[in-house]
């Protein structure tokens, strides 16, 4: 990702300094707090041992896990997905219910003292076929009533965020505008609100001009290693797309050698292999 004076928060070096910071959780703490929508402030959070680390095709292009509780033993799950991921949702349930069953375990199988667990994700394309860039939902009725309200599921969707400084008021405005924009604006362009401490510190995190020796090296480290991680896995993809193109093909050939109605000169024109392809194949039959 292109960075200018500032690094992207949905960088997975700027993630972890902002929403990961364990010296300093006052960002993480107002953002958790609008993002659930709350009128109460959060005042601790301790970060938990993230169990969902795992690579995947896109782990390194956009999804940065990260788990913690809150004074009142509230449970935040929240992720990060640059890329395109329709799915995304099920990999939400699943960590969500991941996370509901350990819940459930330590407390000795008793349902009726269970904390409120927050799943959240942070996209930048669109999967929800809403209008709204933020949702919240929860175990509803076929009218709309809530049933249940200890698992919630929150979707930003920055695509959709399209509002102005001007227009932006709440707290949940400001972070996604900063979290959309930050990287790419102009320093004389910067909005008032970016002087608020709890974004003030994070974009500090982020600012290239002050960062020792040792975060730049850090820095250069990450991202090169994300750069090779994922020209690894779409060349992976790419040999797997190949592979199928293969296979679809060695099919084709086959069906059209047990017609008998052409030679292998023919066939292997229309198919858009080699004879020797459709010899062996031929062959093998």
């Amino acid at each position: 990702m292109e960075t200018g004076i500032y690094i992207p928060i949905i960088s997975d070096y700027g993630f972890k300094a902002t929403f990961g910071n364990e010296a300093d959780s006052l960002f993480l703490r107002t953002a958790l707090q609008a993002l659930i929508k709350s009128a109460t402030p959060i005042r601790e959070v301790h970060f938990d041992k993230n169990v969902f680390e795992a690579l995947t095709i896109d782990s390194r292009s956009g999804i940065f896990d990260l788990a913690c509780t809150d004074e009142n033993g509230s449970q935040f799950i929240v992720e990060m997905q640059l890329g395109l991921a329709p799915h995304f949702l099920q990999r939400m349930k699943f960590y969500a219910l991941h996370k509901f069953n350990t819940v459930v375990e330590r407390g000795e199988f008793d349902y009726a003292n269970l904390p409120k667990i927050y799943a959240i994700a942070i996209l930048a394309k669109n999967i929800l076929p809403t209008a709204h860039f933020h949702t919240v939902a929860n175990l509803r009725s076929e009218t709309g009533e809530i049933i249940d309200t200890q698992m919630t599921f929150i979707t930003v969707e920055l695509a959709k965020f399209n509002k102005q400084v001007a227009e932006i008021e709440t707290d949940l405005e400001k972070l996604v505008y900063t979290m959309k924009t930050l990287h790419t604006t102009e320093p004389t362009q910067y909005p008032a609100f970016w002087n608020e401490e709890w974004l003030k510190r994070a974009i500090d995190e982020l600012d290239t001009r002050k960062m020792t020796p040792e975060e730049r090296a850090y820095f250069a480290r990450v991202t090169a290693a994300n750069a090779e991680a994922v020209k690894a896995e779409k060349q992976k993809i790419r040999e797997a797309v190949e592979q199928n193109e293969q296979s679809i093909k060695a099919e084709t050939v086959k069906n059209l050698l047990g017609l008998n109605l052409l030679s292998a000169a023919q066939i292997a024109k229309t198919v858009g292999v080699t004879e020797d392809f459709v010899r062996k194949l031929s062959v093998d039959r």
